[in-house]
């Protein structure tokens, strides 16, 4: 059965999936990585990625709200230390949050990211890792760097299952593939 939509054929640690065209602005689509409810995948992309970041030696893994999620908590399981998500809405239990503003290329809208005060304590003058499915833009890694930055915490590694876009910029990033953009020609 053939399928409704384009596709683009991807592996990640010897796991194959088929991630969908998305298009986020006019002419412009990419691969859509949805690891919510993908254990193999997750499992797989946290197995490779683990050796690597933990030659970074980092004490607490830090992810956005919400896809990577699974893979910071595998990430963190598989290291054995604690991982924190940086929220995208503000709740009064989190008290004193620290705040930046990202614009994320799956939304096309600002996006706020805030730091819990209970997990201020976790990052406070610790090595992080920062961890997302796809670096695309880059936008909500600066996001991140920032909400370190002013928890006084050291990033010492940036990872990712995949970047996206041009390659060229995401040399320090670690990932285990990377996403071409789709730019269609009128």
């Amino acid at each position: 059965m053939t399928q409704p939509y384009e596709t683009y054929a991807v592996s990640v640690a010897g796991v194959q999936r088929d991630l969908r065209l998305f298009e986020v602005a006019d002419g412009v689509r990419i691969a859509i990585v949805n690891i919510l409810g993908d254990t193999e995948l997750t499992e797989a992309a946290a197995k490779a990625l683990v050796p690597l970041i933990r030659e970074r030696d980092p004490e607490v893994i830090v992810t956005a709200e919400a896809k990577s999620i699974p893979l910071a908590y595998e990430i963190s399981a598989q290291m054995d230390i604690p991982y924190v998500v940086l929220r995208k809405a503000y709740k009064p239990y989190m008290g004193d949050a620290l705040q930046s503003e990202t614009l994320s290329i799956t939304t096309g809208a600002p996006q706020t990211l805030y730091l819990d005060e209970k997990d201020r304590a976790l990052v406070d003058n610790k090595r992080v890792a920062l961890v997302d499915d796809v670096i695309s833009t880059g936008s909500t890694l600066q996001g991140m760097r920032l909400i370190m930055n002013k928890a006084q915490a050291r990033v010492v590694a940036e990872a990712a299952i995949f970047t996206e876009g041009e390659r060229s910029q995401w040399t320090g990033v670690i990932a285990l593939g990377h996403l071409p953009v789709w730019i269609d020609k009128k």
